[in-house]
């Protein structure tokens, strides 16, 4: 994927929730040897700019993001719909009329409903990694609505980063991949229940981070490590796994074949 990156990397385990500013967790890393080493977790309510209300964070992280310039970005909510529900020409189109086509998460989830007979499609990224819900599912229709249309749009119409696989690699401009953490778990035969509060859910967290650092791929700092095995919700522990997808993803191991260039790619 020439050109190349400066070696930072992103992780954002993105939320639709109301409480957005403290669900979205972002991690930072550096590619250092052959592993990515994770420097930084932090909440989105920490950034510059980010407020209370639900857009005030999104425009925070949008921002964020369109700073960072040379990087790449790895973010958890699906960056497309099945095929069967586009009626665009291109994953750039589908993009930039979403906003237009919905007044709100609730419309969206419907309107995906009624186009697919009532159920859950998967796009091919998602069923190759075995992702557990459809973009329009119960449990993720928000993430995806906002997702696409608070941080995806604007940063596509006004060309402050490129998509990967769906867009050409641009220089000096962050490099958005989609990520997911379960996937990635699975992938590397670590998906076990680690979400929770208890000290048996605080050692799967442990046990994840420790499995992949013994595996040579990943090095987290000390305060980090801790960070994440603590937050009960799992959520910084996912940006972590968001940013060593990304990595992988940019440095050719992001399993793409089968991409699609209208429905978007999953990179795990």
């Amino acid at each position: 994927m020439a050109p190349s990156l400066s070696g930072r990397i992103w992780g954002v385990d993105f939320s639709g929730a109301a409480d957005a500013g403290r669900r979205i967790w972002i991690a930072r890393g550096e590619a250092v040897g052959g592993a990515l080493h994770v420097t930084r977790c932090f909440r989105a309510e920490d950034l510059t700019g980010a407020g209370g209300e639900r857009s005030l964070i999104f425009a925070a992280l949008r921002d964020f993001i369109a700073r960072q310039r040379d990087c790449a970005v790895g973010l958890d909510f699906p960056f497309g719909l099945p095929q069967r529900l586009v009626k665009e020409e291109s994953w750039e189109e589908f993009v930039l009329s979403f906003p237009g086509c919905y007044a709100g998460p609730e419309e969206f989830r419907q309107k995906c409903l009624e186009a697919a007979g009532g159920k859950e499609l998967k796009r091919v990224g998602e069923q190759r990694c075995r992702a557990p819900f459809s973009p329009y599912n119960l449990r993720l229709y928000r993430q995806t609505y906002y997702g696409i249309r608070e941080v995806l749009h604007p940063l596509v119409k006004e060309g402050l980063a490129c998509v990967l696989p769906v867009q050409e690699a641009r220089p000096w401009v962050p490099w958005l991949v989609e990520v997911c953490p379960a996937a990635t778990l699975k992938a590397q035969d670590l998906y076990l229940p680690y979400k929770g509060r208890g000290k048996e859910r605080e050692k799967a967290r442990a046990a994840i981070l420790e499995a992949l650092e013994g595996r040579g791929v990943l090095a987290v700092r000390g305060e980090v490590k801790e960070l994440a095995v603590r937050d009960a919700g799992g959520d910084a522990l996912d940006s972590i796994l968001c940013a060593l997808a990304a990595w992988w993803a940019v440095n050719g191991c992001g399993n793409e074949e089968g991409a699609c260039r209208l429905e978007g790619w999953v990179y795990y």
